[in-house]
């Protein structure tokens, strides 16, 4: 218990030295408080997901920068390539299923824990705002299909045609070419995903996943973009992962969730990423050929990146810029 006379000498301490150190920081050391270790000082970064990741995090720094939230930015960063028609993996343009009918898939976590997602709904430009929606207005996690749009609809989100003319096109073409060797998932167009985790200046870690989903896809397939602990996941006492690629093989293994609980171990974001991928390629009977690579970050700002295979990109912005890098890969 603080005494007066402690307490006294505790205030004159505090104004004697006030110039040299925040007082918060002070009374938190006297009156045996405890900050988070580097949470005022800790620097602000974004990672994300393939080449469309780039303009994903100059969104998302924007809103860092000025000393947003970190939930802010990963809303704020994957929402531009949910709006680009050129982005054909996301959003508005993305490549339709078997039906010629584009189906969205989002979800959104924040570093209380809380999250929400949607999955295979049609006519929402920006399912990932339909996700955060899902979290911060019901007690539900997920909400899916025409569900999902009514739920849209009635909270005032603009219903619009999500289908371009070159994605009917592509449509047309692939309908054309099928065979009785298709099964639905053309290699080329297995990076179906943008994942982006962030950490604020506060200390603070989110993430976003939003997605299209594999193109020409079964008509009801939902990946692992929307499932907490597949495609995204954070824990704020600990880091952050998203994944991206063959979206079968990650919800297989809880990859996302796997990711954060081997940094919770002690592996680096990069080793955590690494064993994650192992644990695929073991349960895939040794070499898959299929495409799965996963990004995270930890509490103190140390970033992973990894693929199977080459040809992974991701997107990191931080103080000292914003760049498109190569990922390292096992296969």
């Amino acid at each position: 218990m603080l005494t007066r006379r402690h307490f006294l000498k505790v205030s004159a301490a505090l104004g004697a030295i006030g110039g040299f150190l925040p007082a918060r920081s002070l009374l938190a050391g006297v009156l045996g408080g405890r900050s988070r270790p580097g949470a005022d000082s800790r620097r602000p970064l974004v990672i994300s997901t393939w080449k469309q990741g780039v303009a994903a995090n100059e969104a998302a720094w924007n809103v860092l920068s000025g000393g947003g939230s970190a939930l802010g930015a990963v809303e704020a960063g994957v929402m531009v390539p949910e709006a680009d028609p050129e982005i054909m993996s996301v959003g508005y343009g993305g490549l339709p299923d078997e039906e010629c009918r584009v189906t969205l898939d989002a979800c959104i976590m924040g570093p209380d824990g809380n999250a929400g997602s949607v999955a295979f709904v049609q006519g929402y430009k920006h399912p990932i705002s339909v996700a955060r929606k899902v979290m911060e207005e019901t007690d539900h996690v997920m909400i899916v299909g025409a569900g999902a749009a009514e739920f849209a609809r009635k909270h005032g989100f603009p219903k619009e045609e999500l289908l371009t003319e070159e994605a009917r096109k592509r449509w047309l073409e692939w309908k054309a070419s099928m065979s009785d060797r298709d099964d639905w998932l053309p290699p080329e167009e297995d990076h179906d995903t943008i994942g982006m985790v962030a950490l604020d200046g506060s200390g603070d870690l989110a993430g976003a996943c939003t997605t299209s989903g594999l193109a020409f896809k079964i008509h009801g397939r939902v990946g692992d973009s929307p499932i907490i602990g597949s495609g995204m996941y954070v824990d704020n006492e600990v880091g952050a992962a998203a994944a991206t690629g063959r979206g079968e093989a990650v919800i297989k293994t809880c990859g996302s969730f796997l990711v954060v609980e081997l940094m919770r171990q002690g592996l680096s974001p990069q080793k955590a990423c690494k064993k994650a991928l192992e644990r695929i390629i073991k349960k895939s009977g040794g070499r898959p050929e299929f495409q799965v690579a996963y990004i995270a970050v930890n509490r103190d700002g140390e970033i992973g990146a990894l693929s199977l295979q080459k040809g992974f990109q991701y997107a990191l912005g931080e103080e000292s810029g914003n760049r498109l890098m190569d990922s390292e890969y096992l296969l």
